[in-house]
């Protein structure tokens, strides 16, 4: 087995178990944590159903943001829409044989790459740019974007100028995924560029569970937009305060 080759396979391993693990940690936490106070961000619904559609609408259409500020949105929507469509495209190297929808949505992913790079700058350029931004960043919000712009620009650059081959690196993914990497067979290509993408990959699976990027799941927590406006018809009372409230006998 080459150097390489079980450099990244190990590491895939300790990042697939951090990322995973970080993560669901982080989520029990947002689970766990008591809303005191029914505070939901005016206009609020007033039905689950209702609640349940905002939620949706914040995740799907970043609606909010959309009231807020149109040109952030767009840059907002160009980036996760890409993205979106860059992951199902990288899908195919995880399975054998490739879901028709996968196969469909490899020239779309591939130019999406490019959509995602031009979001990316402009997220960079507001933050340097519009000062009041710069002002509230942290050296984290700009580490942030520069790793997802290597990410995508070592993608686009396998894309568009330097190409790998795909049957090998595919074969050594799928070996990564059925612990077959000992296979001599398996060994990932030699390659700069690919080894830069997949390092950029590694720390960026790893940074996720402990970093801003968790708003991607913290949304559905947030209690300004999951919780139903109905102060009025019903008392809310946090369940660790329920037992402050039971008389003793």
């Amino acid at each position: 087995m080459g150097f390489w080759t079980a450099f990244y396979a190990i590491s895939f391993y300790l990042a697939t178990l951090v990322f995973m693990g970080g993560l669901a940690y982080r989520i029990y936490q947002y689970a766990t944590i008591p809303a005191p106070l029914k505070i939901p961000t005016m206009p609020a619904p007033m039905t689950q159903t209702g609640v349940i559609v905002r939620v949706l609408s914040e995740v799907v259409l970043f609606r909010s943001l959309f009231r807020s500020n149109i040109w952030i949105w767009l840059l907002g929507i160009m980036f996760h829409g890409a993205l979106l469509l860059v992951i199902v495209r990288h899908l195919r190297y995880f399975m054998e044989p490739v879901w028709t929808l996968v196969v469909l949505a490899q020239p779309f992913g591939k130019y999406g790459g490019l959509v995602m790079l031009l979001g990316l700058l402009g997220l960079l350029g507001r933050r340097i740019v519009i000062e009041r931004i710069r002002y509230i960043s942290s050296p984290s919000d700009y580490l942030m974007l520069i790793l997802l712009l290597v990410i995508g620009a070592s993608g686009a650059l396998m894309s568009f100028v330097t190409h790998i081959d795909i049957v090998h690196f595919k074969a050594f993914m799928l070996s990564v995924m059925y612990f077959d990497v000992f296979n001599w067979q398996h060994l990932i290509p030699s390659d700069t560029i690919l080894f830069v993408h997949l390092a950029s990959v590694i720390l960026l699976m790893i940074i996720f569970p402990f970093s801003k990027l968790l708003h991607a799941p913290g949304v559905f927590f947030s209690p300004g937009r999951n919780q139903v406006d109905n102060s009025r018809e019903k008392r809310h009372v946090a369940p660790w305060a329920l037992k402050l409230e039971t008389p003793k006998s």
